[in-house]
């Protein structure tokens, strides 16, 4: 199937308006993940054939080391972000 549409401003980048008829024909629904190859002056759109995303809960099961506690600094107070050490619950 080929078609003919136009590539419109979104936010700062741009995007293009696939059919509904288009992605069937190409096995894509919304949300699914694709791989966008540039190739001899064409952008290439696959289904994404990488492995799904984890849940946490999946991520989870393959970690064998504890966590180690640390601070670490964030830099210099920009703003109003400090919050006092005093006891600030009388303020609230």
């Amino acid at each position: 199937m080929t078609t003919t549409t136009n590539i419109v401003k979104w936010g700062n980048s741009r995007g293009v308006r696939l059919s509904r008829r288009l992605l069937a024909d190409a096995d894509l629904a919304d949300n699914d993940a694709v791989d966008i190859v540039v190739e001899n002056n064409s952008i290439i759109i696959t289904k994404a054939s990488g492995k799904k995303h984890r849940t946490l809960k999946e991520r989870l099961a393959t970690y064998s080391d504890e966590y180690v506690f640390e601070e670490w600094d964030t830099g210099f107070a920009v703003g109003e972000e400090i919050i006092d050490d005093g006891d600030y619950a009388d303020e609230l």
